[in-house]
């Protein structure tokens, strides 16, 4: 018998920059939002059940959007992220109004998922590949001690719209060492790719670099660790406004500890997101184009 797999979206981002909620705005020809294409790669992939982290004032709406939609079909479940879901010996800022960050986010599953299970972002769309391999290793290598990051080369996750930032994978071996973040990436005119480190140093990147989109194969293992270093990030966090806990920064920490290792999967297709108000037209575009060369189908059914 198989084990069962979850997929983990984190849905509950600001949506600052993009001025409204972007997980839940329809991109596809009959309204489907991003989620929708992810929850259709994944059922076809195989995942068993999907669990959504999101805020407590997008819950009507998630429920209309979502639950009624996919509640007969495949086990569906989410859980709130909030700012007072801290330790009772911490006290969080009063005028903070940013999340505490997509390690926080993970957290909250914490009691609703077990075994193996994927994370991704809410806004950001893989393609069915990523969701294939990602899949195959949650089943068939991902245990307590083997985790695994599906990656994207860099030139399938560069924009249009100016520069980005990226988490660089260092790779040896085909598992990862860390996870770079590398700001301001941009290809000049003559194709060059450059960026900054976190020192504020121009460093030179190639096409082939793999780049983390926030797609981790992990075990429900990871929650006891994950909820020690969430304390003591509290603990030790100067920034008490604006500070984060983020994922990428734990997972390598863990790494970097000899607690884990991560496997380094390849995705194949292109990656796109939704960061700023001039993506949807893109996205919109580039959804109607895999439609139209019949990698979707113009209406989604599972």
């Amino acid at each position: 018998m198989e084990s069962k797999i979850s997929l983990f979206v984190l849905a509950a981002g600001m949506g600052s920059r993009y001025g409204g909620l972007k997980q839940m705005e329809g991109f596809g020809p009959n309204g489907e939002t991003i989620i929708d294409y992810s929850i259709y790669d994944a059922v076809k992939a195989g995942f068993d059940k999907v669990v959504f982290v999101i805020r407590p004032d997008m819950e009507e709406d998630f429920k209309d959007v979502f639950m009624k939609k996919y509640e007969k079909k495949i086990d569906i479940q989410y859980v709130f992220q909030s700012l007072d879901m801290v330790p009772d010996w911490y006290t969080v800022h009063p005028e903070r109004v940013k999340p505490l960050g997509t390690g926080h986010a993970l957290l909250m599953g914490k009691g609703v998922i077990k075994g193996p299970f994927l994370v991704i972002n809410g806004d950001d769309f893989y393609g069915s590949h990523s969701f294939k391999i990602s899949a195959d290793f949650l089943r068939n290598e991902c245990n307590e001690q083997q985790y695994g990051i599906t990656a994207f080369r860099l030139e399938k996750v560069l924009s249009d719209h100016g520069t980005v930032t990226r988490g660089i994978c260092e790779v040896k071996d085909g598992y990862l060492e860390k996870i770079d973040e590398t700001f301001k990436i941009a290809k000049g005119e003559s194709g060059e790719i450059t960026g900054e480190n976190s020192n504020g140093e121009k460093i030179f990147l190639k096409d082939t670099d793999l780049a983390s989109m926030n797609v981790f194969c992990l075990h429900s293992s990871v929650f006891e660790n994950l909820e020690e270093k969430f304390h003591s990030f509290l603990k030790k966090s100067e920034d008490k406004l604006e500070g984060e806990f983020l994922l990428p920064v734990m997972l390598s920490e863990m790494i970097k500890n000899g607690e884990v290792s991560f496997k380094v999967l390849e995705a194949q297709d292109e990656w796109f997101g939704v960061t700023n108000p001039e993506d949807g037209p893109v996205v919109r575009k580039k959804i109607a184009d895999l439609i139209e060369n019949s990698v979707y189908p113009s209406k989604l059914e599972l």
